[in-house]
């Protein structure tokens, strides 16, 4: 009896030690699963915000365009400076153009016209837009139109153009030319820039 009763007491000190032993392994698990959760889930992050970032396109809008010129603009028979010419362009209607060596893209005889239209996306008045083709006007008319006639553009060369309502400040009948060039202030390659007149150019020397 005395022999069963230490017999217990073993059996019960064993228990309790057990017990303890195997809530000690519950107790330290789960911190181990946290941390590997959380070491899981700041590497993934790093991960995704590294693809992200090597996803982002972090260059700037040029004036590169399509090469798609409007209906019905003739192309010169026998323009000054033809299809791949070396031109110097003398023109600064945007920063890093004047003085620029370019390659003429495309010839075009038409009317130009220097314009002021307010954006339909809002804003002060764009005054002396340079350059405007007739070919680039809604419905236009079989003749040029003169200074101070008011029309509607139906051109995209900046951001509320299309649509605008503008005044005609100047027209002028001439080759207008599409050209290729690099911006002289950032390196840019700009391919076919609407538009250059004869006038704007020079030959390389």
């Amino acid at each position: 009896m005395k022999n069963k009763k230490v017999f217990l007491g073993i059996a019960s000190f064993l228990l309790v030690l057990f017990l303890a032993a195997c809530g000690g392994n519950n107790e330290t698990a789960p911190k181990d699963n946290a941390d590997n959760k959380s070491n899981s889930h700041e590497n993934m992050s790093k991960s995704d915000e590294s693809d992200s970032m090597e996803g982002m396109d972090h260059s700037e809008m040029n004036h590169t365009g399509s090469g798609e010129v409007p209906e019905g603009l003739a192309e010169a028979e026998i323009p000054k400076y033809p299809v791949g010419s070396e031109v110097v362009i003398h023109a600064d209607h945007m920063p890093g153009m004047d003085n620029a060596e370019a390659t003429v893209s495309g010839a075009f005889d038409t009317t130009v016209y220097s314009v002021t239209y307010t954006p339909t996306t809002g804003g002060e008045p764009v005054k002396n837009h340079k350059w405007v083709i007739h070919e680039e006007i809604e419905n236009a008319t079989d003749e040029p139109y003169k200074k101070g006639d008011e029309v509607v553009l139906n051109a995209e060369h900046m951001k509320g153009m299309d649509g605008a309502k503008a005044t005609i400040d100047t027209e002028e009948q001439t080759t207008v030319y599409m050209v290729d060039y690099t911006d002289i202030k950032t390196g840019e390659k700009i391919t076919n820039h609407m538009w250059v007149t004869e006038s704007e150019l020079s030959p390389v020397k």
